[in-house]
Formats: structure tokens, C-alpha cells, sequence
């Protein structure tokens, strides 16, 4: 898949655009919604905040890290990551909703008050038959079947006298601080946030007449702000809504519907509906919770941010917590405060929060109030787009200079005048389908660039002088052919070997603890297995080994699954996996050549 921004498709195909009398709309910057805990409320709030992640130890879900007899790393981790979920759940519900987060909290207790019966009576169960499952209810932020699911599967039945003691006071101190919070949240009367969206909708010119959708990660949320808002016509749609209800969907919220109805005004919806689906009739939406992981803002808006809707102007609203105050900017101020907490509080776990994406507090709150975060322009990477544009339009415009470009001799170089402290050399070589660009310096080992970053150095004005070789040239070109040389030699499959520790080994151990990982994707999934088979048979190549540990190594302080995952895929090619090493071998096949280089000379 190609990644395309609309500024790239403005700015490159603004042609095919007007031709077809297609047009994006402009998307506003997000405002904030804020909804105002009172003095109370807040304390209550922040003391919640602190319980949840400090004051619970979720021994519940991870009974074997206090089991006394042999237990399987893998095992242990998933525990481990099992109670940390848990833990980001009840952080996502306390934000999503009162009402959500309260049920939460009630499941809680009972599930911990029977785990607890059960070890009384001398048996620990332990559910592991349905991890898989567990993981995916999770992912649709469905709690409740979590814990249904949780507590029916009694598949590994173990002696409670095989725990240590701690494990019988943890879970007695996790029920009590449960309760605890139980206790505070039967002091609040009121719920400021669907005060705030009720106001908004009578109120705002965006929201009393035109079509809006509410997104909730979670379920019971979007079930009880339908029924808060029973006096409108309202549309809700969650993972339990029938084909029926979809329907109903596209033929309210979609522009190109086929038999379009104008029968609700309002859809509420779960992530179900983030993706996949065109919701253009309308062009505003509202994050009830916080889109943790900017991405999912992105996602959501881009199902009213269509090419062809009728509309100007796409709105987004996001809620964040705040406290009562006098102006705009410390309501602001405070909002940043809440979620600085929320990160702060949960320190390494925060990535859970935002799905492995590694965001600080106040530049999320940014991200989430910056139309560029919508867009998909937010960071956004140069493509080679610009490039395969020029040269389509040279091959149109001007054939025999195309022509010649074409037919430029192998080993050619060049050198010209580059903004750098030391003269640099970079090269492009082929080896088969392979094309790879290293640059390098006297001082500098070579490094590999991807082709937009080649291409952007190599840009320059058809006027640009040529400057002579510099006389070291030949060692820096050397450096380079070293590094490519390293970088594509195939060994022979390194076979699985007994008890040494080598690269395959090291790997194995690394990739089965995270195997399991909720947030994996199914092509992922499929991908880390298809890795595993192949380290085991001892199908890929020593040098790839060798690679990838060296890289993980190097990250390991900071490396979590998907970057594991990324690490895998840049370099184990999927054909690598598909295939035997002998048949992958043919994408490296023929000689290694230079094909360009060129010498940047230090102003």
C-alpha cells in the first residue's frame, strides 16, 4: 500500500482534480469541548486517577507471576500484559463516561469478590484457553464480555496452597480499593459532560441543524448517550447492531447511498464504523473520549472528510476534562493538566494508552487541536511522488531527454558543491531487483538512505556546476561498496543449533514473549508467526539473523511490540518467508554494480 496525503494529491495531480470537478473540502482546526468537574467532582476524579494506577495491583489477572512452581516466560509476560490492560481499561472508562466507568468498577468487584471465593476454597483457575478472544474484546473495548469470559473459562485448575501468601492479601487489598472507589463515585450526583453536549447541540449553529456523529470507544458510552439524547432522532451503532441497523447507517450518513433516507440527524458509533465506511452526508464530528492515539482522530474524521462530499468544511469537537474556571485559557490550561496526569501516572504503561505511539502530554493535546493531525499531514514523510511526476512529465515533454537519461552508463559520477562540513560521496547500486543508496564520509561510516532521502540530496538546477573528484573518492566509494556488500551477501540458512545462544536463539526467545500482543494486526499476527516457523527451521540467512538482533539490541531500553514487528519487517521481506531461502535468494541474483556516484564537495 502507498501512502497518499491530500496535500501530495492536490499539489501533484491538481489537474485530474479540475478535470473531474473534485475538490477536498477544508478541514477547520478541532475545538475543544470542555466539560467542568466541580471542586468536588475533581478531587474525586484525581483520587480515582491515582487508585487506578497506583493503587491496584490487579492480582486478579495475573495469578501465576505468585505461583510457587515453574512458570514459562511467554506466560509470564502475558500476565504481565494482562494486568496492565486491565489497568488502561478502567483509565479509558473513567474518561469515556461516568455511567461506563461505574459498570466497570461494579464488574470489577464481582469478578475479584468470586476469584477470591474460589481461592478460599483452595483452587486458583486460571484462563488461558481464550487469551486470543480476551485480547479481542479488549480491542472493541468490550469489558464486560471480557469478564464474562474471564470468569466462565475454568480450563487450568490449580491448588491454591501453590500460590504465595501475597497472593491472597493483594487480592483482598485490589477488592478493597475497588470498593473505595465504588464509595467515591456514589458522592456524584451530576454528569458535566452530557450537560455539556446537550447544551452544545441546542446551542450551536453546526450541531441544532445539521447531521453530526458522536464516536465512543466504548460500547456502553454510546449506549447511554443515545439514551440521554432520546429527544432527537438518533442512530446508535456498536458491535451488537444487527445488518439491519447498518443499513439504516449508510442510507442516512452516506452520500452516495443508493436509496438515500433523511430519518435521523444524530449517529452515535463505536470505532466499528472509524473505518471502511463513508458518513458524508454529514461533516461534523465529536470525540466523546479521547482519541488517545491521534491516528483514530484521523480515522474517525476521514469518514465525513470525503473527496466528493457536498460540504466546504469539515468540524471536528474533542471533550477533555477541566475544571470550573473563568476563562478560555484556563480551562485549556487545566485540560492539558488532566491528561499530563493521566500519562505521568501511568509512566511506561502510557504507550498502552496510545497504542504504542510515544506521545507526551502536552504535545498530544496539541495533536488533538491541530487540523493536520486530521489531514494526516501531522508529520507526514516526503513520498517519491514528486519525482515519479517529473519524470512522467519529462518522458511526455521532452522524450530524447528521457531517452538519454535512460541510457546513462554504468559507474557514471559526478561531483558538485554540497552544504556540508565535509565532502560526502553517495552511490546507487543494483544487485538483481535490489537497489539500494549509501552515503559516507572521511569521518563518517556509510549510511543507508531510502530513495526520497537520495533523491532530495542528488536534486539540483540544470545550471548547477560540475566540481572535480575529490582524491579521496575511490576510498569513500570503497566504504560504500563495503557496507552494500555486507548488507546483501547471502549465507547459507543458519540451521537451529542446541544450546548455543547465537542470534537465532536470542531472537526466538525475544519473539515468542510477544507473540500474543493484543494490538497486532492479523496480517502482523500472521507475519511474527511465519518469522517464528522460519527461525526455527533455520530457513534465513545468518547475516538477516544477525541484523535483526543487532537492531533490537541497540533499541532495547525503548522497544516494544510493534517496533519489534517494524524491525522484523524492514528486514525480513515477506517473499523470504513465503518462500524457500534458495527461491529468495533470486530477488539478490546477478552481480552487484555501481550504478551512480556522486561526490558533494564541501563549501
Amino acid at each position: 500500500m502507498v501512502r497518499r496525503t491530500r496535500s501530495e494529491v492536490e499539489k501533484y495531480f491538481a489537474d485530474d482534480l479540475k478535470k473531474q470537478g473534485l475538490k477536498f473540502p477544508d478541514v477547520a482546526s478541532p475545538r475543544p469541548m470542555y466539560y467542568k468537574l466541580n471542586e468536588q467532582e475533581d478531587k474525586i476524579f484525581n483520587k480515582t486517577i491515582s487508585i487506578i494506577t497506583k493503587g491496584l495491583e490487579y492480582a486478579r489477572y495475573k495469578p501465576m507471576l505468585y505461583y510457587t512452581g515453574d512458570v514459562s516466560q511467554p506466560e509470564r509476560v502475558g500476565q504481565t500484559n494482562m494486568s496492565k490492560l486491565m489497568k488502561i481499561l478502567l483509565v479509558k472508562r473513567l474518561e469515556s463516561s461516568f455511567f461506563a466507568f461505574r459498570k466497570s468498577i461494579d464488574r470489577f468487584i464481582v469478578s475479584n469478590e468470586r476469584f477470591l471465593d474460589e481461592f478460599k476454597k483452595g483452587y486458583v483457575y486460571v484462563s488461558k484457553k481464550h487469551s486470543n478472544k480476551i485480547y479481542e474484546f479488549l480491542e472493541n473495548d468490550n469489558d464486560a464480555a471480557v469478564e464474562k469470559l474471564i470468569d466462565e473459562d475454568k480450563a487450568d485448575k490449580y491448588p491454591a496452597v501453590e500460590f504465595g501468601k501475597k497472593f491472597k492479601k493483594d487480592l483482598e487489598n485490589d477488592i478493597a480499593a475497588l470498593k473505595d472507589i465504588k464509595s467515591l463515585w456514589a458522592e456524584v450526583h451530576r454528569d458535566p459532560k452530557i450537560q455539556e453536549l446537550k447544551e452544545a447541540i441546542k446551542t450551536s449553529p453546526l450541531l441544532n441543524k445539521n447531521k453530526f456523529i458522536i464516536f465512543s470507544e466504548s460500547k456502553e458510552t454510546a449506549e447511554y448517550i443515545a439514551e440521554c439524547l432520546e429527544e432527537y432522532p438518533v442512530l446508535l451503532y456498536t458491535s451488537a447492531s444487527s445488518v439491519k441497523t447498518r443499513e439504516y447507517v449508510i442510507q442516512n450518513f452516506d452520500a452516495n447511498a443508493r436509496s438515500p433516507k433523511n430519518d435521523y440527524r444524530i449517529l452515535i458509533a463505536t470505532e466499528v464504523l472509524s473505518e471502511g465506511v463513508n458518513l458524508h452526508q454529514a461533516n461534523t464530528v465529536i470525540n466523546y473520549d479521547i482519541p488517545w492515539n491521534p491516528t483514530r482522530l484521523m480515522q474517525r474524521v476521514g469518514r465525513v472528510n470525503r473527496i466528493d462530499t457536498k460540504f466546504d468544511k469539515v468540524h471536528t469537537y474533542n471533550f477533555f476534562p477541566t475544571v470550573q474556571a473563568n476563562t478560555e485559557i484556563k480551562l485549556k490550561e487545566a485540560a492539558e493538566a488532566k491528561i499530563h496526569t493521566f500519562i505521568t501516572m501511568l509512566g511506561a504503561d502510557a504507550l498502552l494508552l496510545t497504542e504504542g505511539e510515544p506521545v507526551g502530554s502536552h504535545e498530544l493535546f496539541d495533536k488533538l487541536l491541530s487540523a493536520k493531525t486530521i489531514t494526516g499531514e501531522d508529520g507526514a514523510e516526503n513520498s517519491e511522488l514528486k519525482y515519479l511526476r517529473f519524470i512522467k512529465d519529462l518522458r511526455d515533454t521532452n522524450p530524447d531527454m528521457f531517452d538519454r537519461v535512460k541510457r546513462i552508463p554504468r559507474k557514471s559520477r559526478t561531483a558538485r558543491k554540497y552544504k556540508d562540513k565535509e565532502s560526502r560521496l553517495i552511490t546507487y547500486f543494483k544487485k538483481g531487483k535490489l537497489h539500494k543508496f549509501y552515503m559516507t564520509g572521511k569521518d563518517k561510516s556509510p549510511e543507508e538512505l531510502d530513495f526520497v532521502a537520495s533523491a532530495g540530496i542528488m536534486e539540483v538546477n540544470a545550471d548547477m556546476k560540475k566540481e572535480k573528484l575529490g582524491s579521496d573518492f575511490y576510498k569513500l566509494l570503497d566504504k560504500n561498496k563495503v557496507e552494500f556488500e555486507y548488507a546483501t551477501t547471502e549465507d547459507m540458512p543458519q540451521m537451529k543449533g542446541k544450546g548455543g545462544r547465537d542470534s537465532v536463539t536470542l531472537i526466538l526467545g525475544i519473539l515468542k514473549a510477544v507473540k500474543d500482543y493484543r494490538k497486532y494486526t492479523d496480517e502482523q499476527e500472521r507475519y511474527l508467526l511465519k518469522v517464528i516457523k522460519r527461525l526455527e527451521e533455520g530457513a534465513l540467512p545468518k547475516q538477516t539473523a544477525k541484523t535483526v538482533y543487532r537492531e533490537l539490541n541497540a533499541n532495547k531500553d525503548g522497544i516494544t511490540p510493534l517496533k519489534i514487528i517494524a524491525v522484523l519487517q524492514k528486514n525480513i521481506s515477506g517473499k523470504l518467508l513465503a518462500s524457500h531461502f534458495a527461491d529468495e535468494s533470486a530477488v539478490h541474483a546477478g552481480i552487484g554494480e555501481v550504478i551512480l556516484s556522486e561526490y558533494l564537495v564541501n563549501k
